[in-house]
């Protein structure tokens, strides 16, 4: 383990709560972010805070409404949210989200002299978002490290993995029952939609990993 902190950008969905728990064996104090952008699954936010205080972790959320002020995507707008992809990515994508995202982490970091940045983000995402690849990350982190004069460095622990290895890696790590508390449905529902791409690809994560999915199943877990 580090003897060095870490800022997790935490959203309380699958992923991220995995890269906050594999943060918690590497570093020796983790704080959690999250941002309350205008989502329409706002629940997310409940899930992460849930997830906090059951493990003592501190938790934080910024407010930034400028996503939900630009819209045109269906995750801050009144619009379905379908797999079908506009020219190369799905109307889920918001542009920007991750790297303003880390930015910020990166910015309330820095006032507290952390410089590791954790983040779940993964290239094998159905979606091919962009601001999911290693490049994108390994350029922010430069971008960030210079114009913040200080070096950063942006932790990608599930960037080469499926989501079968990420539910492995999460049972691994022991994070199953923080993941019961987790949100992942792009449409904010609970018990979840199941339809949705988001939902989709979560139940094939578990299916091929021959796990349960503990959100199905929280009773077990309280």
């Amino acid at each position: 383990m580090s003897t060095s902190s870490a800022v997790v950008a935490f959203s309380g969905g699958q992923d991220s709560t995995t890269a906050l728990f594999w943060a918690r064996q590497k570093f020796s104090k983790v704080v959690a972010l999250s941002f309350d952008y205008g989502q329409r699954h706002k629940i997310e936010l409940e899930s992460a805070k849930k997830i906090c205080k059951l493990y003592e972790i501190e938790h934080i959320v910024l407010p930034i409404n400028t996503f939900n002020a630009i819209g045109g995507n269906s995750l801050t707008d009144n619009i379905a949210v379908s797999s079908e992809k506009d020219k190369t990515l799905p109307n889920s994508f918001v542009p920007g989200r991750n790297l303003i995202f880390l930015t910020y982490a990166a910015a309330w970091a820095w006032n507290r002299q952390i410089f590791d940045l954790v983040t779940g983000v993964g290239h094998t995402d159905y979606s091919g978002y962009p601001d999911c690849r290693q490049d994108t990350m390994d350029s922010l982190s430069q971008t960030i490290s210079l114009g913040m004069d200080a070096k950063f460095k942006i932790h990608t622990p599930l960037m080469d993995l499926d989501k079968a290895q990420t539910v492995k890696l999460a049972q691994k790590l022991d994070t199953l029952k923080a993941l019961a508390w987790s949100h992942t449905c792009y449409n904010g529902e609970f018990p979840p939609c199941g339809t949705c791409p988001a939902c989709i690809l979560r139940a094939q994560g578990f299916a091929q990993a021959q796990i349960s999915d503990p959100l199905l199943h929280r009773d077990k877990y309280t």
